[in-house]
């Protein structure tokens, strides 16, 4: 074979990679040190495309439709933008001041995010591509976040720190008292805006504040789940090698039990019955019974597992292998690894996409 027809043959191979089409229901991977995303069929964990998506990715999350994903840039002060029924990457979105955006969460037509180097948890409004709300926890490396399902919580961990974060919506604000929060000529003031920044709505009229409530856990707090009731969050400790379950209602830790000692994600079963934590040094995945609180199971693994993800359905879970560069699926059912994706170099975050 001569050499043009070898590169014709590689040419057309590249061309059929990038050719498949996104299927419904997609895998996403983040390559960390590849900065590129790749979009996986589950079915066949096979990888149908890879897009660049700027440096340092580290958390992916995926619109409601599960046509867009949004990925945090972990050195700089954007949020990269992927288009996936078009496998191509769309404009990022400028964060400004906010830097070190980390942990990703989509709900209600909104992104949330985490940004270190500012320590807040903000939101994005892709509608009016704006960032429409913003809350400082005054504590160092606010990580990861999830929301409450009505919206009125949101929760972040902050690892340098050694704490959680619940962000609560309170009762709307009545009026101000008589000589305060007027504005000029007499006329009713403006009060803060979410997140306590200057020039929202009027107070006067019941505008919701937000209350920031920091509860102390175990060092180097990263991972955490919330319970499908939402009545606890579960929290791993990666330097103490604990697990704090915190009651959510009192905002504050019942139990610490104990974990891997280098625990990086823990995920909750879709039906709240296992916890999964993932381990940066043992070739094992750890499964804790969450009705009794002890050890379930540990699944065997080739490797040590970072990233954690639960697939819609509850049959299955996926967890990323660092060191040997692969992806793999865990069967809910029999509690066995499964199959495995070969990925580029530092497979990390995890989504789901569920086109609409």
């Amino acid at each position: 074979m001569n050499a043009q027809s070898l590169l014709g043959l590689v040419c057309l191979g590249a061309a059929v990679l990038h050719a498949a089409s996104t299927p419904p229901n997609a895998l996403l991977v983040l390559e960390k040190e590849q900065n590129t995303l790749v979009i996986v069929d589950p079915s066949s964990l096979t990888i149908v495309a890879r897009v660049p998506v700027g440096a340092n990715p580290h958390e992916v999350a995926v619109s409601d439709d599960g046509k867009t994903a949004y990925i945090s840039n972990y050195s700089g002060n954007t949020i990269a933008v992927v288009d996936l029924v078009a496998q191509k990457p769309l404009a990022p979105i400028d964060l400004g001041a906010l830097r070190l955006p980390h942990g990703l969460e989509f709900v209600g037509g909104k992104l949330y995010f985490t940004a270190e180097g500012a320590k807040v948890v903000g939101r994005y409004d892709p509608a009016t591509q704006k960032i429409d709300w913003v809350i400082g926890t005054g504590q160092n490396r606010t990580h990861m976040v999830t929301v409450s399902k009505d919206l009125k919580r949101v929760f972040t961990s902050n690892v340098s720190s050694d704490t959680i974060s619940i962000i609560e919506q309170s009762a709307p604000q009545g009026p101000p008292p008589p000589g305060r929060g007027r504005g000029p000529g007499g006329g009713p003031g403006r009060g803060p805006g979410p997140g306590g920044r200057p020039g929202g709505p009027p107070m006067r009229g019941g505008a919701p504040d937000w209350n920031v409530t920091n509860i102390a856990v175990g060092h180097g707090s990263e991972g955490f789940d919330l319970t499908p009731d939402g009545k606890e969050l579960w929290v791993a400790n990666a330097l103490d090698g604990t697990i704090s379950i915190i009651d959510v209602a009192s905002k504050k830790v019942v139990q610490t039990i104990p974990s891997t000692q280098a625990a990086n994600r823990l995920k909750i079963t879709l039906d709240g019955k296992y916890v999964f934590v993932s381990d940066m040094e043992g070739k094992e995945l750890l499964v804790i019974d969450a009705a009794t609180r002890k050890e379930y199971k540990r699944i065997a693994l080739p490797d040590t597992s970072e990233g954690l993800l639960m697939a819609p359905g509850g049959r299955t879970a996926y967890t990323t292998l660092n060191t040997r560069d692969a992806v793999a699926a865990i069967d809910l059912g029999t509690m066995k690894m499964t199959g495995e994706v070969k990925t580029g170099r530092g497979p990390d975050g995890l989504s789901w996409a569920a086109r609409k």
